[in-house]
Protein backbone atom coordinates (compact mmCIF):
# COMPACT_ATOMS: atom_id res chain seq x y z
CA UNK A 1 0.00 0.00 0.00
CA UNK A 2 1.55 3.84 -0.88
CA UNK A 3 1.55 5.93 2.14
CA UNK A 4 -0.21 9.47 0.96
CA UNK A 5 0.32 11.50 4.08
CA UNK A 6 2.89 13.00 2.54
CA UNK A 7 2.90 15.97 0.31
CA UNK A 8 5.17 17.04 -3.01
CA UNK A 9 7.18 18.90 -0.71
CA UNK A 10 8.21 15.85 1.12
CA UNK A 11 6.52 17.17 4.74
CA UNK A 12 3.19 15.20 6.58
CA UNK A 13 0.00 16.82 5.51
CA UNK A 14 -2.56 16.08 8.01
CA UNK A 15 -5.14 16.66 6.35
CA UNK A 16 -4.24 14.25 3.69
CA UNK A 17 -3.61 11.82 6.79
CA UNK A 18 -6.92 12.22 7.18
CA UNK A 19 -8.28 11.91 3.68
CA UNK A 20 -6.40 8.66 3.67
CA UNK A 21 -7.76 7.07 6.98
CA UNK A 22 -11.24 8.24 5.96
CA UNK A 23 -11.33 6.51 2.72
CA UNK A 24 -9.91 3.06 4.10
CA UNK A 25 -11.97 3.04 7.09
CA UNK A 26 -15.70 3.69 5.45
CA UNK A 27 -15.26 1.05 3.65
CA UNK A 28 -15.05 -1.09 6.63
CA UNK A 29 -17.76 0.93 8.58
CA UNK A 30 -20.35 1.57 5.88
CA UNK A 31 -23.55 -0.48 6.26
CA UNK A 32 -24.19 -3.08 2.85
CA UNK A 33 -27.10 -3.76 1.79
CA UNK A 34 -27.40 -6.83 3.61
CA UNK A 35 -27.06 -5.01 6.85
CA UNK A 36 -29.23 -1.72 6.56
CA UNK A 37 -31.24 -1.01 8.41
CA UNK A 38 -29.72 -1.24 11.77
CA UNK A 39 -31.85 -3.48 14.09
CA UNK A 40 -31.87 -3.30 18.11
CA UNK A 41 -34.15 -6.18 19.70
CA UNK A 42 -35.12 -6.38 23.48
CA UNK A 43 -37.13 -9.75 24.36
CA UNK A 44 -39.12 -11.00 27.45
CA UNK A 45 -41.17 -14.54 27.69
CA UNK A 46 -44.23 -12.50 25.96
CA UNK A 47 -42.79 -10.27 23.08
CA UNK A 48 -40.24 -8.57 21.20
CA UNK A 49 -39.44 -4.48 20.75
CA UNK A 50 -37.43 -3.82 17.41
CA UNK A 51 -36.27 -0.50 16.58
CA UNK A 52 -34.49 0.64 13.52
CA UNK A 53 -33.04 3.77 12.46
CA UNK A 54 -34.42 4.37 9.05
CA UNK A 55 -33.16 8.47 8.62
CA UNK A 56 -34.63 9.87 5.23
CA UNK A 57 -37.23 7.18 5.00
CA UNK A 58 -41.08 7.97 4.45
CA UNK A 59 -42.90 5.35 6.47
CA UNK A 60 -44.98 5.07 2.84
CA UNK A 61 -42.17 3.90 1.68
CA UNK A 62 -41.33 0.94 4.46
CA UNK A 63 -43.46 -2.79 4.33
CA UNK A 64 -43.02 -4.66 7.29
CA UNK A 65 -44.16 -8.68 6.68
CA UNK A 66 -44.30 -10.98 9.73
CA UNK A 67 -44.83 -15.08 9.07
CA UNK A 68 -44.30 -17.37 11.56
CA UNK A 69 -40.75 -16.83 13.18
CA UNK A 70 -39.51 -14.18 10.31
CA UNK A 71 -39.70 -10.45 10.32
CA UNK A 72 -38.79 -8.93 7.05
CA UNK A 73 -38.34 -5.34 6.70
CA UNK A 74 -38.54 -3.82 2.82
CA UNK A 75 -38.74 -0.08 1.76
CA UNK A 76 -36.69 2.62 0.19
CA UNK A 77 -34.53 5.63 0.66
CA UNK A 78 -34.59 8.38 -2.05
CA UNK A 79 -31.91 11.14 -1.81
CA UNK A 80 -32.79 14.18 -4.36
CA UNK A 81 -29.93 15.77 -6.12
CA UNK A 82 -29.69 19.23 -4.05
CA UNK A 83 -26.65 20.79 -6.82
CA UNK A 84 -27.39 19.55 -10.37
CA UNK A 85 -25.12 22.09 -11.97
CA UNK A 86 -22.59 21.29 -9.68
CA UNK A 87 -19.50 18.73 -9.40
CA UNK A 88 -20.49 16.56 -6.67
CA UNK A 89 -17.01 16.62 -3.81
CA UNK A 90 -18.34 13.33 -1.71
CA UNK A 91 -21.67 11.14 -1.68
CA UNK A 92 -21.48 9.22 1.41
CA UNK A 93 -25.66 8.43 2.05
CA UNK A 94 -26.51 5.78 0.93
CA UNK A 95 -29.88 5.62 -1.22
CA UNK A 96 -31.68 2.77 -2.76
CA UNK A 97 -33.82 0.06 -1.74
CA UNK A 98 -33.64 -2.17 1.05
CA UNK A 99 -34.60 -5.64 2.79
CA UNK A 100 -33.35 -7.09 5.94
CA UNK A 101 -34.63 -10.20 7.88
CA UNK A 102 -33.94 -11.97 11.01
CA UNK A 103 -36.07 -14.77 12.69
CA UNK A 104 -36.87 -14.53 16.67
CA UNK A 105 -36.98 -17.27 18.72
CA UNK A 106 -40.57 -17.77 18.53
CA UNK A 107 -43.97 -17.27 16.69
CA UNK A 108 -44.87 -13.94 16.20
CA UNK A 109 -48.90 -13.10 16.84
CA UNK A 110 -49.19 -11.92 13.36
CA UNK A 111 -52.80 -10.30 14.63
CA UNK A 112 -51.30 -7.99 17.18
CA UNK A 113 -47.82 -6.50 15.73
CA UNK A 114 -48.01 -2.92 16.18
CA UNK A 115 -45.75 -0.35 14.49
CA UNK A 116 -44.77 2.80 15.12
CA UNK A 117 -42.55 5.72 13.42
CA UNK A 118 -41.49 9.12 14.95
CA UNK A 119 -38.36 10.86 14.44
CA UNK A 120 -36.65 8.47 11.84
CA UNK A 121 -37.12 5.40 14.01
CA UNK A 122 -39.10 2.34 13.48
CA UNK A 123 -40.30 0.87 16.51
CA UNK A 124 -42.11 -2.77 16.05
CA UNK A 125 -44.31 -4.83 18.89
CA UNK A 126 -43.52 -8.09 18.19
CA UNK A 127 -46.09 -10.30 20.28
CA UNK A 128 -45.45 -14.32 21.00
CA UNK A 129 -48.88 -16.42 20.11
CA UNK A 130 -50.38 -18.08 22.79
CA UNK A 131 -50.08 -20.92 21.46
CA UNK A 132 -46.04 -20.73 21.22
CA UNK A 133 -45.63 -19.71 25.10
CA UNK A 134 -44.72 -22.05 27.79
CA UNK A 135 -47.18 -23.84 30.02
CA UNK A 136 -46.91 -24.93 33.27
CA UNK A 137 -48.41 -28.10 32.88
CA UNK A 138 -50.13 -29.29 36.69
CA UNK A 139 -49.05 -33.03 37.84
CA UNK A 140 -52.27 -35.68 39.16
CA UNK A 141 -51.90 -36.68 42.11
CA UNK A 142 -53.07 -40.87 41.98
Amino acid sequence: MLWTGVNQLGYLDPWRMLDHLNRTSTGMLAPSTSEFPSVNIWMDGDRALVTSELPGVDPKDVDISVAGKMVTLRGSRITADVCNNECQHRHERWSGNFTRSFELPFLIDQNRVEAKFSKGVLQLTLPRTEADKPRKIAIKAE
